[in-house]
């Protein structure tokens, strides 16, 4: 497990250098995780020790959710004051999340039945 960690810690790193290094508007461990992806992909599986860490890392992610909790609690004042904005961005938020995914859903379903077009 201390050796997937390391890999996991090693993507995260890498991507953070990158964000350092090169223009890209995207969160470092968010690219070190698309890094990984691609390792993964040009591998053509998943180590199962990977996947074990990865499954307990997963188990425990509420956790990671207190220090949000914590921070929302902080600016308690500012969202009151500010509840119309915020509402009004999580409901449009999570219906464009919704209509994206079903779409998703759709492409991926005709692309492995095979009717997609190249040009569709």
């Amino acid at each position: 497990m201390v050796n997937t960690l390391l890999l996991l810690l090693f993507c995260e790193l890498l991507g953070e250098g990158l964000t350092l290094v090169l223009p890209i508007p995207i969160p470092g461990p968010v690219l070190g995780m698309f890094l990984l992806l691609a390792a993964l992909v040009i591998r053509g599986k998943s180590y199962a020790q990977l996947d074990d860490t990865a499954t307990s890392l997963l188990s425990h992610l509420s956790l990671l959710f207190v220090p949000a909790g914590v921070g929302v609690m902080v600016h308690f004042q500012r969202i009151g004051g500010e509840w119309f904005a915020l509402g009004l961005a999580l409901i449009l938020s999570t219906l464009v999340t919704m209509v994206v995914t079903a779409w998703t859903m759709q492409l991926m379903l005709r692309l492995q039945r095979g009717r997609v077009l190249v040009h569709d």
